[in-house]
């Protein structure tokens, strides 16, 4: 090959250099902006090919998907001066890519410690507004919305970010509040507990007072309901024996006696002194009683 062959492949190679250093792509999930020689001279470049000047011109990319930043375990004390350690984390994304470069000059991490610094203040600020119990479990939910919503507005303003949502991971007890509030709730507890006992001891006095109640009413009932129907029977008995004695006096009296000595001499161990000419003897000396 000669000087000229060569010279020109040499001319070729550094056309198709030149070509591909002038060529960038911006993926879908991301955004870019242009700089030359430090100055930023395109903002929000959209995904898909463009073009620069080669060695003079810089393409910086950041990913506009949503990120999330944890942020590390911290103490807060709620408005009893109770401290809390809590761990959260933040999502957020890029909103304006021109002003998240100027504010952070594009560097992710000073964003996160932004974000970081803004939140931080808010948990303190809202913790420090509300009780245990209302940080735990009341207002837990209120607190996240409220504080969500504060930052975001700040950080479109100042960084060209959205803060997605901010989510509190877990809220604990540093060790002896920990030891403290789990005696205090074992207590609040055994508190509770006896007072459904009682409760129940005296629902149970009044079911028992109400049940002796119903059983003496009933008792006395069927006490004066067997009275009644004895009364009437006697009544009935009587009527009975006097109808015998109208209609055979003599069979009447017999009979009766028969009775009297059946429930007289019952037990053989019994001792009766009395007149052998007693009329109450008279069947036994005579069956047909004297007549």
């Amino acid at each position: 090959m000669g000087a000229k062959g060569v010279l020109g492949l040499a001319g070729a190679l550094i056309v198709v250099l030149v070509v591909l250093s002038s060529v960038y792509i911006i993926p879908e999930t991301h955004r870019g902006v242009l700089l030359r020689f430090g100055e930023l001279i395109e903002t929000d470049i959209q995904a898909g090919i463009h073009f620069k000047v080669p060695v003079i011109d810089r393409v910086r990319e950041f990913d506009v998907r949503l990120l999330t930043t944890d942020l590390p375990s911290r103490q807060y004390l709620t408005v009893e001066k109770k401290p809390l350690d809590v761990d959260s984390y933040i999502a957020w994304k890029i909103r304006d890519v021109d002003q998240f470069y100027r504010a952070t000059g594009g560097d992710e991490f000073r964003a996160s410690s932004l974000l970081l610094s803004r939140v931080d203040n808010g948990l303190r600020d809202e913790f420090g507004v509300r009780t245990m119990v209302e940080v735990v479990s009341g207002q837990r939910d209120e607190l996240m919305t409220t504080l969500t919503e504060r930052v975001n507005e700040t950080s479109q303003k100042e960084f060209g970010i959205d803060v997605v949502d901010i989510r509190v991971k877990a809220i604990e007890f540093p060790g002896q509040v920990s030891s403290n509030v789990f005696r205090r709730m074992g207590t609040e507890r055994e508190a509770l507990a006896q007072e459904f006992r009682s409760r129940g001891n005296e629902l149970a006095e009044g079911i028992r007072a109400d049940a002796d109640r119903q059983r003496t009413v009933t008792l006395a009932e069927a006490f004066s309901k067997a009275e009644t129907i004895r009364g009437e029977g006697d009544a009935e008995a009587a009527r009975i024996y006097a109808d015998a004695y109208g209609s055979n006096s003599e069979f009447y009296t017999f009979y009766r006696s028969l009775e009297a000595y059946q429930n007289t001499f019952a037990d053989k161990g019994d001792i009766m002194v009395i007149d052998t000419e007693s009329d109450f003897l008279k069947y036994l000396k005579d069956p047909m009683g004297g007549r």
